[in-house]
C-alpha cells in the first residue's frame, strides 16, 4: 500500500503552500515538520518502493543525503523550495521546483504549479515571508481592496510568528495542528475571520511586539544595524516578525538579530538591506547550520563565544563599522 508523507517548514510558507497541495489533492498523509528552524526533516522519514513524498520550503542542500537515501529505496519525491540547494540530483523519481530568486517563495512556485487555483494562499504566504512587494503586486493583479489586502497581511504575519520558536513549547500551536485547523478553508479571509486559533494567534502577538518593539539596536548605522533579545519565549516567538518589521522599517539597512535559544547557544536573523537583497544565505552557510535564502537567512546555533566574530563578519559583509547607541 502506498504511503503518503508531507513535509514542510513550520512557518507561513510551508503551510500556506501545503494548504494549496491539499485543497486540490485532498491525502490521508503523515505530517512531518516542526519550529521554523528544524529543516532536516527528511531524515525522519522512513519510505518503500512507490510512497509519495511531498517536501515544501526546506533546503534541498540540508536534506541532500535522506534525499538521496529516500529516492534510492524507491519512493517518489515532489520538491518546492526557494533556500539554497547546491546541485540538484537528477532522478526520475524526482520532481524539483526549485528557485532561489529573492522575489519568490516556495507557496508562490506551488501557485504556479497549480495554475493559480488558490492564489489567495500564496498571497498571505509572501506577505508572512516578508515578500510584501511581490504580495501587493499579486493583490493589485486581482483587484482585491485594501480590507482584503490587509487581511491576508495579517494572517500570513500570523502564522509566521507561530513558527519561531526554539522548540515546539515555545509555539503556540504545533505547525502541523495550525494547518489542521486552516486546511479546509478554500479562502484564507474566511480563516482569519472564523478560525479560532488565528484569534489566539492575534492576541499572543499582540501581547508579545509589546516587548520586541521597545528593544533598541546594541550598534547600528544607516547600512547595518544589529539587535540581542533577551532569553525569554516571547523573544523567541517574536523573532522573525522583528527582523521583518526592520527590514519593511529601514529598507536600505541590513539587520542582525542575536536571540538566546534557551539551550546555551544563540540563534541568529539576518535580512540584507531590501535596496539590495542578497548575500544574506551565504553569509549564513560560512557558520555551521547556517543557511536560508538570498535575502533572508539565518543560523540555527552560535555559540556564545562566536558572537564577536559574528558582528565584525556582519560589518565588514553589509555595513561601514556599526557605531553603539547610548
Amino acid at each position: 500500500m502506498t504511503k503518503y508523507f508531507d513535509i514542510f517548514n513550520g512557518d507561513a510558507d510551508g503551510i500556506c503552500a501545503l494548504i494549496q497541495l491539499r485543497l486540490v489533492e485532498p491525502l490521508d498523509a503523515e505530517l512531518i515538520t516542526g519550529v521554523k528552524r528544524d529543516i532536516t526533516l527528511l531524515q525522519q522519514v522512513t519510505a518503500a518502493a512507490g510512497d509519495r513524498i511531498t517536501v515544501l520550503d526546506i533546503s534541498l542542500d540540508r536534506n541532500r543525503e535522506d534525499l538521496q537515501r529516500l529516492l534510492t529505496a524507491g519512493a517518489n519525491v515532489l520538491y518546492f523550495d526557494h533556500h539554497f540547494a547546491g546541485k540538484i540530483p537528477v532522478h526520475d523519481n524526482l520532481q524539483a521546483m526549485i528557485d532561489e530568486s529573492p522575489s519568490t517563495c516556495t507557496s508562490l512556485l506551488v501557485d504556479r504549479y497549480l495554475k493559480e487555483r488558490y492564489s489567495l494562499w500564496a498571497i498571505a504566504a509572501a506577505f508572512g515571508d516578508n515578500l510584501v512587494s511581490i504580495a501587493q503586486k499579486r493583490c493589485s493583479e486581482l483587484n482585491l481592496n485594501a480590507e482584503d489586502i490587509q487581511v491576508l497581511r495579517q494572517l500570513g504575519e500570523l502564522i509566521n510568528y507561530n513558527g519561531y520558536g526554539s522548540h515546539i513549547e515555545d509555539l503556540h500551536f504545533h505547525p502541523a495542528s495550525l494547518f489542521h485547523a486552516l486546511h479546509h478553508f478554500d479562502d484564507p479571509r474566511e480563516a482569519y475571520d472564523s478560525s479560532p486559533e488565528v484569534a489566539i494567534l492575534a492576541s499572543g502577538y499582540a501581547a508579545d511586539m509589546e516587548h520586541i518593539n521597545a528593544l533598541p539596536p546594541i550598534l547600528a548605522t544607516d547600512i547595518a544595524a544589529v539587535y540581542q533579545l533577551p532569553d525569554a519565549s516571547w523573544a523567541r516567538r517574536t523573532v522573525g516578525i522583528f527582523a521583518n518589521n526592520l527590514s519593511q522599517t529601514y529598507p536600505e539597512r541590513a539587520h542582525l538579530i542575536l536571540c538566546p535559544d534557551g539551550q546555551g547557544s544563540l540563534t541568529v536573523s539576518l535580512r540584507a538591506a531590501k535596496t539590495h537583497p542578497h548575500g544574506a544565505s551565504a553569509f549564513c552557510r560560512r557558520y555551521p547550520e547556517g543557511g536560508g535564502r538570498e535575502a533572508a537567512a539565518g543560523i540555527n546555533r552560535l555559540p556564545e563565544v562566536a558572537v564577536t566574530e559574528l558582528i565584525a563578519d556582519f560589518e565588514r559583509t553589509f555595513g561601514s563599522s556599526p557605531r553603539k547607541i547610548e
